[in-house]
């Protein structure tokens, strides 16, 4: 469990289209094994630690011929941001992907002094 010691807590939220391949071939619908997307997300406000962050998937488009595998990941997570990795491999093919995110973690309060 995490706690957020005297900080209070905020809440930050939003959604990423992470690629869109099947329209110009992309290698995640035309490509074979390990695939990679990333995308940078930068929060709105800092946090004073890094947040925890929930991905989910918002959209997914994939093609119905072969396994349907997918991995969505937050990493390099800092108070500033962190980076989104959506992995397929096999014969999988994404034609498209969207990601919710929900960060929550310490923020500064108006009162807390600058240390």
């Amino acid at each position: 469990m995490r706690r957020f010691d005297h900080f209070a807590v905020g809440v930050s939220n939003g959604a990423v289209d992470l690629f869109s391949a099947f329209e110009e071939g992309g290698q995640m619908w035309v490509g074979n094994g390990p695939r990679l997307e990333t995308v940078k997300v930068s929060f709105p406000e800092p946090f004073a630690e890094p947040p925890v962050v929930h991905l989910s998937l918002g959209m997914w488009d994939i093609g119905v011929n072969a396994n349907q595998r997918a991995d969505l990941k937050a990493a390099d997570i800092t108070a500033e941001g962190f980076r989104i990795e959506f992995r397929t491999w096999g014969d999988t093919r994404v034609a498209r992907v969207r990601a919710n995110w929900l960060a929550i973690g310490p923020v500064r309060h108006v009162d807390d002094f600058d240390a």
